[in-house]
């Protein structure tokens, strides 16, 4: 049933409700058994242990457990050093316990839903008033508001007074809503237009009413959000999935390598198949690189630390990277586009020109002042500042009078009487003193255009109209056009999505017995015009995301006419673009929004579920969308969105609870500032990427070759370990603190399907791994071939030459690795963390090759001054290799690292 256009007769029927005694307590036990009770249903997520379990069985872990198991059975049947197997498990808990730390925020989100719950209601039952627990209201339950109370479920109005909701948690909006329970609505309209309703979860700010609970539980509209946020599953991130890809290839790449040289090796028949076997092991161990599973997730933590800097406060670590390939950010309008102030941006006195800027005549001053007397909005000196306090609407015209330093209460003249807004009368009225005639009151009313507007029967029209005495002429040749003319100034104000205030007033030598008096015969004043405008540096991010490749969408429980108007000033909105309301998207097909989605830049006026068809639709097309919002019905939309990013400030708590990151002073430019925090840390990824691969390629295809030709091993599987992890690994922890390249705003995002070597990675670690291939064969057929400074030529000492080459080269990789530009304009010490870990790696290195007992763990012998410096100079090749690289790319305006 369609609660908000069906009679109340019918609602009454449907529930068997009794309007004088309300529901009996056999009533209310059917109703719940029929309609449900007021309580939300949770979805239970995994325990700790499923958690962990889980992520066990990500394909990188899983092959680090692979490795480690080998590895472990190599120590069993060999020399018993069960280092790597450590090493490599020691890994894996700490993948596994930074990302089971990252959990549960499905429960969360609906914990924070229940939270929402009015504690109590009151309701008539069995004829007599009760104060029930909320979560015992049942379907049909006649129940009484008043102000300072928070609706427990979901009600059609059946009398009403005054009533004022705040409905900012299901709208957004944060502007108070006026019901009235004799609207009659017959068509479908919006949840912020239903004014015959009020929902669970919102508060009463002025008013009382009395209705009729139709919804209650998963069937109010805050429980229908708690299905959805339930629904939401998110899946991996982009991230996740390009690193699973990676982690497949790498396991398929060492299992065809150990079955490859195996081959080899049984064809050369010179190996016992046990030592065959585990020189398959070995290559299988060339193929991972341990590290990049820590250095990855110590980039997001590092990318964690400067979000938080920067006052976005990262709840989901992967986040940090996600957001950073964003292509789509749809951000909520009030508070993070716009200052959530209402601000006079226009006044027009009755016949004068518009004041927009500038300075303010006497009269427009006077104006003002007659505003703010008829305001309740105040404010008060704190810590040399003001702070305003009221209605937003009255409260703007406060920080106007602040602004122009006319704000002088200690003057405000005495209300000697007064009318309270009223929602059917859509005006206020205050009697004050006359300020030039003692013994006359001036009669002041604001209020909405239309209960204002100029009238033949009263309206005067000259330059004192602030000071009048009551005895000036009326001039009826003039009001016609003062009418058309305030009509106009009216709609050139509304075309700007500006909202019309009106001020009319009187002079009376007495107060009326009936109050409602003081509204006739009222004449015409002026009008102001006010928005809440969009913050300052906005518009520069918006320029700044575009540049980026990403689209800005404007998405608003707002009116389409102010939402369009901020998002043309913006450049949100463009010529061409379409502005899209609830009721039209509701109306589309799933297959139509998707043709338009691309088309479309402004959302107004939406329900949750239609943010959530937004989101998936932007999804459905290949694209990674943030989404921010600040209200429980944004929670699912941020739960279902690639980054979902709440309000810190304004937000809810389930809005938070369901997002990814949490913006502490709910700024859109903000969220760029952390799209570029995030494109950094994926870049610094590659790099990483392509600082590790390069070694791990070289290496298999160094074992490879060395074993194609005859020569025999180049490395053990001990020197594969120290290689990746303390040689590259440990100088690899420093790429996750380098420093943003400048080109990263003005390239397109990465898309969903781009692979972790696009952009040129691939080949770059070809030819870093070329450059290694070539000078670490090198350095093993020297050792093992060639008699130097009168040291025979060994096995064991080509593969100390090959090692130590191979070991240096991957350690000052790092410095190729770290930056576009060359390693002469990048500084060796301009990220001191890489600076350091390369001085230790290489200070580790001097270690064990001098240290008989550690050159003994890692099976390599001492080499003369002669290898240390041909070794040496072979290590450099890479890096003039890629200077050349780096020269060539550069010069053609392409990036070594895109």
């Amino acid at each position: 049933m369609k609660y908000k256009t069906e009679p109340i007769e019918s609602i009454k029927e449907l529930y068997h409700i009794n309007s004088e005694t309300g529901l009996n307590s056999q009533q209310v036990i059917k109703n719940r058994n029929t309609f449900g009770s007021n309580e939300f249903t949770e979805q239970k997520g995994p325990n700790l242990l499923q958690k962990i379990a889980h992520h066990l069985l990500e394909v990188m872990n899983l092959i680090l457990i692979a490795v480690a198991i080998l590895a472990g059975y190599l120590a069993l049947i060999g020399n018993g050093n069960y280092t790597k197997t450590i090493v490599v498990l020691l890994i894996v808990i700490i993948n596994v316990v930074v990302s089971t730390f990252q959990e549960s925020r499905a429960e969360n989100a609906l914990s924070a839903l229940k939270k929402l719950s009015s504690p109590t209601s009151t309701v008539l039952r069995e004829g007599k008033i009760q104060t029930i627990s909320s979560s015992e209201l049942v379907c049909g339950d006649l129940i009484q508001l008043s102000a300072g109370m928070q609706v427990g479920a979901d009600v059609r109005l059946l009398s009403s007074n005054s009533l004022q909701i705040d409905e900012s948690s299901l709208t957004g909006e944060s502007e108070p809503i006026d019901k009235d329970a004799n609207v009659i609505i017959t068509d479908e309209v919006p949840l912020g237009d239903q004014l015959n309703m009020v929902f669970s979860g919102t508060n009463v700010l002025n008013g009382t009413a009395q209705g009729i609970v139709v919804a209650v539980g998963n069937q109010s509209q805050m429980g229908q959000i708690a299905t959805l946020i339930g629904e939401q599953v998110k899946g991996k991130t982009p991230l996740q999935k390009r690193i699973d890809k990676l982690a497949k290839r790498l396991a398929i790449i060492a299992f065809g390598a150990g079955v490859l040289i195996f081959a080899i090796n049984m064809f050369y028949g010179n190996i016992p198949l046990v030592d065959n076997l585990m020189t398959a092991v070995v290559l299988g161990v060339a193929a991972v690189p341990e590290t990049l599973p820590v250095i990855v997730t110590l980039s997001l933590i590092y990318g964690v630390e400067n979000m938080a800097h920067k006052r976005a406060i990262i709840r989901n670590i992967p986040a940090v990277e996600t957001l950073g390939n964003a292509t789509v950010i749809a951000s909520d309008k009030t508070g993070t586009l716009t200052q959530n102030q209402m601000t006079i941006q226009k006044l027009w006195l009755s016949g004068n020109e518009t004041w927009s800027s500038g300075h303010l005549s006497d009269h427009e001053v006077t104006l003002m002042q007659n505003f703010a007397y008829a305001s309740d909005a105040t404010a008060q000196l704190k810590d040399g500042s003001w702070e305003v306090h009221g209605d937003p609407t009255e409260a703007s015209i406060i920080r106007f009078l602040i602004a122009h330093d006319l704000y002088h209460p200690e003057k405000a003249p005495k209300r000697i009487a007064e009318l309270p807004f009223d929602s059917s009368r859509k005006k206020m009225t205050v009697v004050i003193p006359h300020p030039q005639y003692v013994g006359r009151y001036m009669v002041l009313t604001k209020g909405a255009f239309d209960r204002l507007a100029p009238t033949s029967q009263h309206t005067t029209r000259h330059h004192h109209i602030l000071n009048i005495d009551g005895t000036a002429a009326l001039q009826p040749d003039l009001e016609e056009e003062l009418l058309l003319e305030a009509q106009q100034v009216h709609d050139e104000f509304a075309d700007n999505a500006l909202r019309v205030l009106a001020l009319a007033y009187k002079v009376i030598d007495k107060i009326p017995s009936v109050l409602t008096e003081l509204e006739e015969d009222l004449n015409f004043l002026g009008i102001i015009g006010m928005i809440d405008p969009p913050r300052p540096e906005s518009k520069a991010a918006v320029a700044e995301a575009r540049t980026a490749g990403i689209k800005p969408i404007m998405i608003t429980g707002d009116h389409a006419l102010t939402a369009k108007a901020i998002a043309k000033e913006l450049d949100i909105y463009r010529d061409g673009d379409k502005v899209v309301d609830g009721l039209t998207l509701s109306a589309m097909t799933d297959n139509e929004l998707k043709t338009d989605i691309e088309k479309v830049s402004v959302y107004a006026r939406v329900s949750p579920e239609d943010k959530l068809r937004i989101v998936k639709a932007w999804q459905d097309k290949g694209q990674i969308v943030a989404m921010t919002g600040d209200g429980v019905n944004d929670a699912p939309s941020l739960r279902a969105a690639d980054v979902g990013t709440a309000m810190g400030i304004a937000g809810t708590e389930v809005a938070k609870s369901a997002s990814d990151i949490v913006l502490a002073d709910d700024n859109f430019a903000t969220i760029v500032g952390a799209v570029r925090e995030g494109r950094r840390v994926y870049a610094n990824i590659k790099k990483t990427i392509y600082y590790l691969l390069s070694a791990n390629v070289a290496e298999i295809l160094i074992m490879l070759i060395g074993a194609i030709v005859g020569w025999g091993l180049p490395f053990t599987g001990m020197q594969l370990l120290y290689i990746n992890v303390l040689a590259d690994g440990i100088p690899g922890f420093g790429i996750s603190r380098e420093k943003a390249d400048e080109h990263l705003m003005h390239q397109p995002p990465i898309g969903v399907k781009e692979s972790l070597f696009s952009r040129g990675v691939s080949w770059r670690i070809a030819i870093c791994s070329a450059s290694f291939i070539v000078t670490g064969l090198i350095g093993f057929y020297l050792g093992r071939f060639i008699e130097i400074a009168g040291q025979t030529p060994s096995h064991q000492l080509g593969q100390t030459m090959a090692f130590v080459i191979l070991t240096l080269a991957s350690t000052i990789n790092v410095y190729n690795a770290k930056s576009n530009k060359s390693i002469f304009k990048s500084g060796i010490t301009a990220n001191k963390m890489i600076f350091g870990t390369t001085l230790l790696s290489l200070t580790i290195t001097l270690i064990f090759t001098h240290v008989p007992f550690l050159m003994n763990i890692l099976e390599i012998t001492s080499l003369s001054a002669t290898h240390w410096l041909i070794a040496i100079s072979l290590s450099l090749v890479s890096i003039l290799v890629i200077e050349f690289t780096k020269l060539v790319l550069n010069k053609q305006n392409k990036k070594f690292i895109g």
